[in-house]
This record gives structure tokens, C-alpha cells and sequence, in this order.
């Protein structure tokens, strides 16, 4: 008896004939076939009849979208079309041969996943693609495409709270374009960089996977940026493997990162590199002093801007004196008829004890701390007091007494007197699967935090979150039931794994006008200000603290920094 093992598959022998991109037997394949993606438009460059065609296609892209030729033959025959216009995207092609793909034998619990419906999806759809740059799709696709055969825009929705915490698009050649090849393809795969849950991205390829091989579909491909390893291992462990394929795009100026290359930026943070991104795109001369700690010069027309981050030296020794001393910031802005809480300078003891008994739940912070370092929250006990005090004087000699306040942590980040972003700030929070306990949970978190914030973000075990902890009856051994979620953190801080929720388009106009008072009385061109708020859409507040040096790229895809240079260079304004 002959064994099959010794007998090659069919698949395994028309994968030998097409191993670098579709390729249509006897029967007549789609001509000139393009797909509408709502963010773009995807053009598989093997149904065109030549090099010249396909490139008049590219270049018919319009100005909000994003075209992406895939499968290209020849791509230096595309690119001599228009060697100012186009570009060899630096990306990956990737193939799972649906024959050869098993479901996962424990499926990962905690998801929803379903079609997008309607407009309110696609809100939530394109919050995740402005954390991850991606191009926004219109209001309309989600019910537009909700009974394609061959268009499948996906979420994944938590099943504790209904948050969608991911995203995937499917897209099927054979319904969409008649494809003998039956194959298939997957796009814009993005995960809520705050989802306390893992597996997100595994369970929506699965699932599109699954949707695909039981529609008969040969095969799923997908186009990866070649250096992005940690989703190629993603990709390679559920089977994908690399097809000798190109692809082809436009030198847009959302393509600029791509085929500019690198610059030598990366050792940058991303709060430094935003705005040399920017700059570079704008032809600002950029040239890094301290890469370690953000440091680097603008120049342009005989100009010239030192900058720390956002902290340019346009801003006056007064003006930063102000917002990293926090009792000058309440001075300040208490002379300009703003509100902020009760405080005082600790020092006294039997002061302090009393302040404490006054306000009976306080803060305690370094006078002029940063990034949550050394913070105290909801300090009720004298022994409390001692502590926090013992802690915040690691990070500083002064130490602030603030009474606490409840609400809502928002962020407004003003530049040149204007509101350009606004994000409600949140604590982290683990959910248990009722087998790893929370120090497992809390390290598995901090990882993906600081993947997702390239390092700035991650979670301590120090004492701050072993009292958060216990103040809930639990310690970092505790082993939580599954589903169950648990606060780690007191502070919203990002370098303390906090994340953000954009609210710009909800904020109270008063609260728009405290903002812009705040940043004059501070005599702040650019500046973050935190405050303390019931809701976003009311306009009662407390403003805590001024942050001289906010972090712009924590408000993508807001124009935060276009708007930083164009305070600094205004003849570098695109139109």
C-alpha cells in the first residue's frame, strides 16, 4: 500500500506554479480588477494587460485614500511609469493555504466577534486605525458592505463590557471580482493597544480564516511591513509563510515615512519623533543632539529651534518655572480665576495631619515630579501619610498635599491658543482568566503597553500598586476569576500603564475657555493641562497640574504635531 505522505498534495504542486502571486489557469481571470476598500483601493496588479495601465490606476488615487497594487509582476516596469510618483512598498506578502490551516483546539474565550453594522462601529473602527496610523474609512462602510459575500469588516467586541478592542477586513476575489483562484485576502488588522485582554489579534485572522476555508477560498494572503517581527511571528505560527510578491503605492504624504527610509530617528522616543516625522516632511532641517533624551534642532530659513520634545526654546525660564513647581501653578492660576484644589506644601507635621483630617482623602505628589513618578493617591490614614511622603521625597525634596477630588482624569493639550486635542485619562486594569495571578496578569499588560507606546508605558510592582491592590482585597498573588476585572493603578499616568480615550469632539465649551485661559495666565505657547472633571460634556473642573512638555503623540491621529510646527515655522504650512 502507497502512503499519501509519499505523494505530493495537488495544493503543494499548484503552489509550485504560482509562487510569487495569483496566477489564472484555463480560465479567464478578472481584467483590471480593483477592489474598494473604503480606505483605499486595492488593485491586483496580475489582471492588468500592462505595466502603463497599472500605473495610470495608481496615480487615479484620490487624496484621502490609500491604494495599494498587489501581486506586481514586474514592478520596475510600474515604477518607470513614474519613478517621481511611485514607490516599492517595503512590505511583506504573506500566504496561509487554507487546506493546511486547523482551527485552534481552545479557542481564545472573552470576544464577540461580528460584522461592523453601522455608523457608530465605524467610529469605534477608526479609533483603532488612528492608533495605529492606519487610513479612516467612511461612516457608510459598515452598512454598505454588511451583506457583501465577499467584503467582511469584522470587530471584535469584549465580552465583559462590549467594547470593540479590535478589528479585521476580509476580502474575498472570487465573490468580489470573479477570481478562478478562489483566493482571498486580509487587511488592517488592528488591536486596541489598551485591550486588557490577550489574543485579540489571533482570534480575529482565526476567525476570518475559518469564514474563508468554509467558503472554499484556496488561500488568505495579507502584506506585512517587512521589519514589524512581532506580527510576522503572529503570522508565521497560524501558518502564513512568504510569498515573492510586490507591491506598489504612491508617494502621498501619508507614505512619506515608507519611502523617505530611515532616517537614523529611531533611537528617538515617540514623543520626539513625531515631530521630527513631521518635520522631515515638511523639509525642516532636523538634526539630533541627544537621542536618548529627546533632544534635537529645527532649522529652516535661518531659523533656528532647540527642542526637548515639545519643549522648545521658545518657552521663557518664568513660564517653566511655573508648571514644574506645582504650588506656582495653583498661584498662577488661581490669579486668573481658575479653580483648583486645596493644597499645601508639606512640612509641618501636625500641618500636615491636619490638612489631612480637613480634607480627610488626599494626594500626595513631589512638587515638581513628572511622568506619575513618586504619587500618592487617596492617602486616608496618618500611616498612609508617612509613606507617601517617605515616597514622593525620592523624587524630591518638596512634597504637595492636594486634596482629592473625584472625577474624571482629562487631558487638553493647547498649542498657539488653541485646543488641538482632549483625552479622558484611565487607569490600567487587568482581567483575570482564573488561572495566572495578577502579578502574571500586570506583566503581561505592561508588555503590550510599552510594545504599543514604543517603552514609555509601563506598569510598576511597586508599593503604589501593591496598596491599589489591597485597598480592593486582593495582592499581587491573588488569582482572579475569569472575566473579573481589577484596578492596578490609582493614576491615569501613561508612564504608569494608564491609556487615553480621545474626547475632543465632546469637551464642554467652558472648558475649552479654562484651557485657553490656563495656557495665557501660564504664558504657555504649548502646554498639557490636567484636570479633574464630573464629565467632559459639563463644565465643572479642577485643574491639578500644567505639563510643560506633553506628549503629542499621545493624541494621534490629531494634528498635534503639524500644529507645534506651525506655531515654530508658520512659512512651513502645507496648504
Amino acid at each position: 500500500m502507497t502512503s499519501d505522505s509519499h505523494r505530493p498534495p495537488q495544493h503543494r504542486l499548484q503552489r509550485t506554479r504560482t509562487p510569487g502571486y495569483l496566477h489564472h489557469g484555463p480560465e479567464k481571470g478578472p481584467s483590471d480588477a480593483i477592489i474598494d476598500c473604503g480606505w483605499g483601493r486595492l488593485l491586483l496588479a496580475h489582471s492588468f494587460s500592462s505595466p502603463s495601465q497599472l500605473a495610470q490606476a495608481l496615480l487615479a488615487e484620490a487624496d484621502d485614500k490609500r491604494d495599494i497594487a498587489l501581486y506586481v509582476r514586474d514592478p520596475h516596469k510600474v515604477l518607470a511609469k513614474a519613478p517621481q510618483q511611485l514607490f516599492l512598498d517595503p512590505s511583506d506578502t504573506l500566504r496561509l493555504w487554507l487546506s493546511d490551516y486547523r482551527p485552534k483546539g481552545n479557542p481564545i474565550g472573552g470576544l464577540r466577534i461580528r460584522r461592523a453594522q453601522d455608523s457608530k462601529d465605524a467610529e469605534a473602527i477608526n479609533r483603532l486605525y488612528r492608533q495605529h496610523g492606519l487610513k479612516l474609512i467612511p461612516d457608510t462602510l459598515p452598512s454598505d458592505t454588511r451583506l457583501s459575500k465577499g467584503h467582511l469588516l469584522l470587530v471584535a467586541e469584549d465580552a465583559q463590557d462590549g467594547r470593540i478592542i479590535g478589528t479585521v477586513t476580509g476580502l474575498s476575489y472570487q465573490a468580489l471580482v470573479a477570481d478562478p483562484d478562489k483566493g482571498s485576502s486580509l487587511w488592517c488588522l488592528a488591536v486596541d493597544r489598551d485591550a486588557p485582554r490577550a489574543g485579540v489579534g489571533e482570534a480575529l485572522v482565526r476567525f476570518l480564516a475559518e469564514k474563508f476555508q468554509a467558503k472554499g477560498a484556496a488561500f488568505m494572503d495579507l502584506s506585512v511591513m517587512h521589519d514589524n517581527q512581532g506580527a510576522i511571528r503572529l503570522y508565521e505560527s497560524l501558518g502564513f509563510r512568504a510569498l515573492q510578491s510586490f507591491a506598489i503605492k504612491t508617494r502621498s504624504a501619508f507614505n512619506h515615512k515608507l519611502y523617505l527610509g530611515p532616517q537614523d530617528y529611531s533611537a528617538l522616543n515617540p514623543y520626539a519623533r513625531i515631530i521630527v516625522d513631521e518635520a522631515v516632511a515638511r523639509g525642516i532641517d532636523v538634526k539630533v543632539v541627544d537621542s536618548n533624551r529627546g533632544l534635537f534642532t529645527l532649522s529652516q530659513g535661518g531659523k533656528e529651534v532647540q527642542c526637548f520634545e515639545s519643549l522648545t526654546s521658545q518657552t521663557h525660564a518664568l513660564a517653566l518655572l511655573r508648571c514644574q513647581d506645582k504650588s506656582l501653578t495653583h498661584q498662577c492660576l488661581r490669579r486668573a480665576g481658575l479653580k483648583t484644589p486645596p493644597y499645601r506644601l508639606a512640612g509641618n507635621q501636625e500641618e500636615d495631619l491636619a490638612f489631612l483630617a480637613a480634607q480627610q482623602r488626599i494626594v500626595v505628589k513631589p512638587l515638581a515630579g513628572e511622568q506619575g513618578k513618586g504619587i500618592s493617591i487617596d492617602v486616608q490614614s496618618p500611616q498612609e501619610l508617612t509613606a507617601a511622603l517617605a515616597l514622593a521625597r525620592r523624587h524630591g525634596d518638596q512634597v504637595l498635599l492636594e486634596a482629592l477630588v473625584p472625577g474624571h482624569d482629562l487631558r487638553i493639550l493647547v498649542i498657539d491658543h488653541k485646543v488641538v486635542a482632549a483625552a479622558r485619562r484611565e487607569p490600567p486594569f487587568v482581567v483575570g482568566d482564573g488561572q495566572q495571578d495578577v502579578r502574571a496578569l500586570i506583566q503581561k499588560l505592561s508588555r503590550r503597553r510599552a510594545a504599543a507606546t514604543g517603552g514609555e508605558s509601563q506598569i510598576p510592582l511597586d508599593d503604589e500598586t501593591c496598596r491599589t491592590l489591597a485597598a480592593q482585597g486582593h495582592s499581587l498573588d491573588s488569582v482572579l476569576p475569569r472575566g473579573q476585572s481589577l484596578a492596578v493603578r490609582r493614576t491615569a499616568n501613561l508612564h504608569t500603564g494608564g491609556c487615553l480615550v480621545d474626547v475632543t469632539g465632546q469637551l464642554h465649551p467652558h472648558l475649552v475657555d479654562v484651557a485657553l485661559k490656563a495656557a495665557r495666565a501660564l504664558d504657555m505657547g504649548v502646554v498639557g493641562l490636567d484636570l479633574l472633571v464630573p464629565d467632559v460634556t459639563l463644565s465643572d473642573y479642577v485643574i491639578i497640574e500644567a505639563n510643560e512638555r506633553p506628549g503629542l503623540a499621545n493624541h494621534e491621529p490629531h494634528p498635534t504635531a503639524q500644529r507645534f510646527l506651525d506655531q515654530l515655522f508658520p512659512l512651513s504650512k502645507s496648504a
